[in-house]
C-alpha cells in the first residue's frame, strides 16, 4: 500500500460489540461463524490524492502528448470513450472538489458550488457552439429517447401534422413514438435502402401546415450524417434535430433550428444527462397531458434544477466544454474529425472489397464507420483479434451485424490509426 498524505485517515475498531477475540461473519452459503480476530486495532490507511494531483485539480486541462499505455482504445458507439485529460483532472477532484471539502457527486445542487459548475458549463457550451441569447440551454434526464415524446407534447397540438425524415433507426423511433402525440407525416424513409442515404431536400414534399421537420443528424447504427440541414417550408415550421451523437463534432448554425437535442453519452460525456437547445418562444405551449418532467417551461423557470440533476454527468460535460475550447473550439475539433475519418474510410476503400461500407461516400459519417467484411465468417475473428490488440467494441449493432468503429472526438488519432494497421494486417493474413 501506498503511503499515506496529510489527509489519510486511521480507522480504529470503536465497536463494543466487536471487543472479544470472535467476530461473526457469513460464509458463502448465508450461514455465520465465528472467527477469530486479533484484539490488536484494526488499521486502514487511505491513500488520498497526492500534492502534484491536487494541484493539477486547478489547472488547465491538458491533453497527454501521447494516449495512455494502461488504457485500451474504446470504439464504442456510447457510453464511449472520454478524452484521458478530463477523466485524469475528474479523478484529481473526485474526493475533494476545489477545496470544497466535498465530491462533485455530494453537494447540494441548489449549492453555489453546483451552481457555478452547471453555470459555467452552459457559458462554454453557448461559446462552443455560437449559440443566440434567443435560445435556452437545457441539462435533462432521460436520454434522446425521452424527448421523442417532449417535443411533440411541447410543440404540438393532438392533430397538429409534423414531417419526419427518416435516415436510419433513431429517426424511425422517434417517428412512432410521434404518434402517439400528434399526426407526424413520414416524408421520406431510407429503410428501402438500409440506411445508406440522405434523400436530395428539394424533393421532399413536406407539409404547409406542419409544426416542424425532424431529422437525426447523424444515425448511430448506419453511419449516415447531413452534412447540410434541410430548410422546413411551412410558415411556422421549425427544424428540430437529434444530434445525440455528433453533437460538438463540428460548427452548427444553431439559428437554423427551433430544438437541437442530444443525449451525451457519445461525444461530450457521461451517461444521464441530455441537452436540449430550444428557441425560446417554442416553450411554453405545452400539452395540457405533458408530464411535469417533460415540460421545457418548468425546466427554463427553474434553470435545469427543477428536480435534482445529473450532477457529476454535468460537471463531466462542463470539463469536455472546456477542453475543446482549449483545443481550439469546433473548428478545429471538426480538422481532427476529417483527418480521422478520411484514414479509416480510405482504408476501407483501397482494400479492394476485402472491407466494404455500405453508405453513400458523400453521407459518410465522420462519427460512426460501419463496414462489413467480404467473408462475413471473418468478421467474429476481426473483432476477437481486435479485440487482443487492445482495440474493443467493435462488433456491429445487433439489428445490423458487421464491423462499427465509433470515432468520436476523443478518440485519439493514434487509436485510428493502430485500426488501420490492423486491418492491413488482418487482410494480409486472410485474404
Amino acid at each position: 500500500m501506498a503511503a499515506s498524505s496529510p489527509h489519510s485517515l486511521l480507522l480504529q475498531n470503536p465497536n463494543p460489540l466487536c471487543n472479544n477475540s470472535f467476530f461473526k461473519r457469513p460464509n458463502p452459503n448465508g450461514y455465520f461463524f465465528k472467527t477469530p480476530i486479533s484484539k490488536k486495532s484494526l488499521s486502514i490507511t487511505c491513500t488520498s490524492l497526492s500534492s502534484s494531483s491536487s494541484s493539477a485539480a486547478t489547472s488547465s486541462l491538458k491533453s497527454p502528448s501521447k494516449p495512455s499505455q494502461d488504457r485500451i482504445f474504446n470504439f464504442a458507439a456510447g457510453p464511449a470513450t472520454l478524452p484521458e485529460n478530463v477523466i485524469l483532472k475528474a479523478q484529481s477532484e473526485l474526493f475533494n472538489w476545489r477545496g470544497s471539502g466535498m465530491s462533485i457527486m455530494e453537494m447540494s445542487h441548489r449549492g453555489k458550488e453546483f451552481l457555478s459548475v452547471i453555470q459555467k458549463a452552459e457559458s462554454d457550451l453557448r461559446a462552443l457552439l455560437k449559440i443566440p441569447d434567443e435560445f435556452e440551454v437545457l441539462f435533462l434526464q432521460g436520454g434522446a429517447t425521452t424527448q421523442f415524446a417532449a417535443i411533440p407534447l411541447n410543440l404540438c397540438d393532438p392533430g397538429n401534422p409534423v414531417d419526419f425524415v427518416v435516415t436510419g433507426s433513431w429517426g424511425d423511433k422517434a417517428f412512432k413514438e410521434a404518434q402517439k402525440y400528434c399526426k407526424p407525416n413520414l416524408i421520406w424513409s431510407g429503410k428501402a435502402e438500409k440506411y445508406t442515404k440522405i434523400p436530395s431536400f428539394e424533393a421532399l414534399e413536406q407539409n404547409p401546415d406542419a409544426k416542424y421537420l425532424h431529422i437525426c443528424a447523424n444515425e448511430t447504427i448506419h453511419g449516415v450524417e447531413f452534412k447540410n440541414y434541410p430548410t422546413p417550408k411551412g410558415k411556422d415550421a421549425v427544424l428540430v434535430a437529434d444530434m445525440s451523437s455528433n453533437f460538438c463534432s463540428k460548427p452548427v448554425d444553431v439559428s437554423k433550428f427551433g430544438i437541437i437535442y442530444a443525449g451525451a453519452q457519445k461525444n461530450v460525456g457521461p451517461a444521464g444527462v441530455t441537452i436540449v437547445i430550444i428557441r425560446k418562444d417554442l416553450i411554453g405551449h405545452a400539452q395540457a397531458i405533458t408530464p411535469v418532467m417533460l415540460d421545457y417551461k418548468i425546466h427554463a423557470e427553474n434553470k435545469s434544477l427543477y428536480n435534482t440533476p445529473p450532477c457529476f454527468a454535468i460537471y463531466m460535460c462542463g470539463l469536455v466544454f472546456e477542453d475543446l475550447l482549449e483545443q481550439g473550439g469546433l473548428e478545429e475539433i471538426e480538422r481532427k474529425n476529417m483527418k480521422k475519418g478520411r484514414i479509416l474510410y480510405d482504408a476501407i476503400d483501397a482494400s479492394g472489397g476485402f472491407y466494404r461500407c455500405p453508405v453513400e461516400k458523400s453521407v459518410r459519417s465522420l462519427m460512426n464507420v460501419p463496414f462489413t467484411l467480404e467473408k462475413s465468417d471473418l468478421e467474429a475473428e476481426f473483432i476477437k483479434e481486435a479485440a487482443k490488440e487492445g482495440m474493443v467494441q467493435l462488433k456491429g449493432h445487433r439489428s445490423v451485424g458487421g464491423v462499427r468503429a465509433s470515432i468520436y472526438n476523443a478518440m485519439p488519432l493514434a487509436g485510428v490509426e493502430k485500426l488501420v494497421a490492423f486491418m492491413k494486417d488482418f487482410q494480409a493474413k486472410y485474404a
